[in-house]
Formats: C-alpha cells, sequence, structure tokens
C-alpha cells in the first residue's frame, strides 16, 4: 500500500541516507582541520629550513645568493686576510722578548729561542715556507697550481657516450661467437718448454750472480733561489707552518694568563722575592700592561680560529670541499622548497574538501525536507484512516 511504501522510504532516509550525509560532512570537516594543521606546519618547517640555511651561509660569511660562486671569491681573498693577520704578529714583539726573558730567567741559562716562527712571522711578515726554511728571500716563485673543479650540473645524468648501437644480424652474430672462440689475446708472453727436475722451481744454474740496483732520480732539480711546490705557500697557508703559529700563539697566550696571575696575586712572597733578581724587563712590567699584551694575543688568536677562516682553509686544502658545502647547503633550500610545494598541496587538497562539504550539504538539505514531507504524508494516511484523528509519528529525529 502507499502507507507502507512510505513508511519504507523514510525509515530508509532516517536510517541510512541523512547518516551518510552527516559523515561525510563530518570527515570533509574533519579533513580541512588535518590539511590546515599540516599546512601550517609545512610553513613553519619551510621557514626553520630557509633559516638554518641562512645561519649556515652567515658562518661561512655570504648571502647565498651564489654558494659556489661566494665561497671561492673568500678563497681569492684569503691571502690578503693571512697578510694582515702576519702584520698583526709585529704588535707581539714586547710579549715575544718578556716570554724569552722570563724563560732565561727561570732557568738559569740561555735557552733556545722561543716561539720561532712567531717570531719570524712578527719580522718579515707572512714569507713563503722557503724563506722561513732557508732564511733567504726567493728570487722566483713558482706556485703550484689550484685544481680547478668544475661546477656539477644540477640535474645528474649520465653520459652515455657518442657511441650507436646498430643491429646486429644473424649471420653477423654466429660469425663474431665463432671469431670470439677463435681467436686469442695476445699477451706478449712466450712460454718455452724446458727440462724439470722433480717438478721443482727452477732457481738458474745455481751460481750467484752480482745483482746491481739502480736508483733513477725521479722529477728534476729545483734551482738554487727558485720557490716551488710547498716552499712557494706563505706560511700561513701550508697546514704544517700554520699548525706550528697556531701552537705557538697558543703556547704565549698560556705564558701571559700564567704571568697576570701570578703578577695579581700579590700575597704570593714567594713569587715576589723569586722576581727580586729578575731582568728590568720583568720587574718593569704590570698587570694591565701584561693584560693588554694578553688581550692582543688573543685577538690575533681568534682571528685564526674562527668558524670561517678554518672553512676557508679547508677549500683552501680541498677544492672539491666547495662542491660539499654547496651541495649541503642547496639540500637546505631544496628540502624548504619541497615543504612549500607540500604546503601548497595541502591548501589544494583543504579546497577539495571544502567544495565536496560545499556540495553535500544540499543535499543533505534536501533529503531533510524531502523526509518531513514523508512524515506529514504518512501522518495524513493514518488519520484519514481512523476518522480523522490527529496522528504524530514518534521516535523521528531528524
Amino acid at each position: 500500500t502507499l502507507a507502507a511504501e512510505l513508511a519504507s522510504l523514510l525509515v530508509r532516509s532516517i536510517s541510512y541516507e541523512i547518516p551518510s550525509l552527516r559523515k561525510q560532512i563530518s570527515r570533509c570537516q574533519q579533513a580541512q582541520q588535518d590539511f590546515a594543521r599540516r599546512e601550517e606546519e609545512c610553513q613553519l618547517g619551510a621557514a626553520e629550513l630557509r633559516e638554518r640555511f641562512f645561519a649556515s651561509c652567515k658562518q661561512y660569511g655570504i648571502t647565498g645568493d651564489n654558494v659556489r660562486q661566494e665561497l671561492l671569491a673568500l678563497v681569492k681573498d684569503l691571502p690578503l686576510l693571512l697578510s694582515e693577520i702576519g702584520a698583526g704578529a709585529s704588535a707581539l714583539s714586547e710579549a715575544i722578548e718578556l716570554y724569552q726573558a722570563c724563560v732565561e730567567f727561570v732557568c738559569e741559562s740561555s735557552a733556545e729561542v722561543v716561539v720561532p716562527l712567531l717570531r719570524h712571522v712578527g719580522k718579515r711578515g707572512n714569507t713563503t715556507v722557503y724563506e722561513w726554511r732557508t732564511g733567504l728571500q726567493p728570487l722566483r716563485v713558482e706556485r703550484p697550481e689550484v685544481e680547478e673543479v668544475p661546477e656539477q650540473p644540477k640535474e645528474d645524468t649520465i653520459d652515455w657516450g657518442d657511441f650507436t648501437l646498430e643491429p646486429t644480424r644473424v649471420g653477423d652474430g654466429a660469425a663474431a661467437d665463432r671469431g670470439a672462440q677463435g681467436e686469442e689475446i695476445d699477451w706478449g708472453i712466450t712460454l718455452e718448454p724446458g727440462p724439470q727436475q722433480d717438478d721443482g722451481i727452477d732457481w738458474g744454474d745455481g751460481e750467484s750472480e752480482e745483482v746491481q740496483i739502480t736508483v733513477l732520480e725521479a722529477g728534476t732539480e729545483v734551482p738554487e733561489g727558485v720557490a716551488c711546490g710547498s716552499d712557494a705557500l706563505t706560511l700561513l697557508e701550508n697546514t704544517e707552518t700554520r699548525s706550528q703559529f697556531i701552537d705557538e700563539l697558543m703556547e704565549l697566550e698560556l705564558f701571559l694568563s700564567q704571568r697576570l696571575v701570578e703578577m695579581e696575586e700579590e700575597a704570593d712572597v714567594v713569587a715576589v722575592s723569586q722576581f727580586q733578581l729578575a731582568p728590568a724587563a720583568l720587574q718593569g712590567q704590570t698587570s694591565a700592561h701584561v693584560g693588554s699584551l694578553l688581550a692582543t694575543t688573543r685577538g690575533l688568536l681568534g682571528q685564526l680560529c674562527t668558524r670561517s677562516m678554518q672553512h676557508l682553509f679547508m677549500i683552501l686544502a680541498s677544492p672539491r670541499y666547495v662542491d660539499r658545502v654547496s651541495e649541503l647547503l642547496r639540500q637546505k633550500l631544496k628540502q624548504a622548497e619541497l615543504l612549500l610545494a607540500k604546503k601548497e598541496m595541502m591548501s589544494q587538497k583543504q579546497q577539495e574538501a571544502l567544495a565536496e562539504q560545499g556540495a553535500l550539504e544540499p543535499k543533505l538539505d534536501r533529503l531533510l525536507e524531502k523526509t518531513k514531507d514523508l512524515q506529514k504524508l504518512i501522518e495524513a494516511d493514518v488519520s484519514k484512516r481512523y476518522s480523522g484523528r490527529p496522528v504524530n509519528l514518534m521516535g523521528v529525529s531528524l
């Protein structure tokens, strides 16, 4: 009957269709919240990566516009920076003489010269290793060639060469197989059969022969007065002499620090009585003056031990280090770009979920109206059957 069909439609709408649409709308709303949260996370992650990129560039002393070229440009300015540091070593002459006088007084003998490399740089500047080693200025300097590392392509491609592949015919393939089986590689070794006894090794005729070893000198002799190879590098460019320079600076710093502590502890009667017989160079010093010498020493040491200077030394020792640093920094930017692309995708999916919700809500509204109409029709039909009594359907919650 009509009432039964209407009741069936009403039950299906209330039990299945309306809850299904409301669940889909709820999922769309939840998806929008999740996509918005992930979009914000991607935005924050990309900003953090870019901030780390620029912080790393600041440590290297570059802007980050073109990492590789800027690093190479810094290396070109390195000799000037090292020359300025070498010139600054001249301000340590008084501290060096104070250290020398203290060593000679404490050891009570003419001790060997302290911090010789630091003394040499203070007098002559950042000279070549040749001048430090021989004491003479080179007539000609032939610096070692710097390895030029080509810039890596942005996209990794495989170079297959210029060869072309031609199809092999069946007859040619069979002939090639027969040729490969019949031909052998000529290694230039000829085996001659000889008599063997007891299957042993033939060591010769048994008589010892005089063996002469001739040592050939490799390379060419360097003319006198010519600095080449590592001797052509400056003292602060060469790794070994630079390490010695830094060690001697730290040695001088440690002496001045200890001497400043001793001078500030005036209550130490033993120290005062010990330095009563010291030379005038030691007795005439004040704690303020020693403190200024210590500050100068630490300042010069700080210039050599900064993070950017260490990176420049690594680049100078290995030009390929530039590519490694560039790739590491480029990876941070690439990850930031990937997060921004993911952010755009999250925003797009959020809009799609919003559009889906906008399409489902009118369907739900129409279904609710239709369900209310079905409810009214059923109530009217039942009321008609029972002499117009008012009928209300219970348990219908929309």
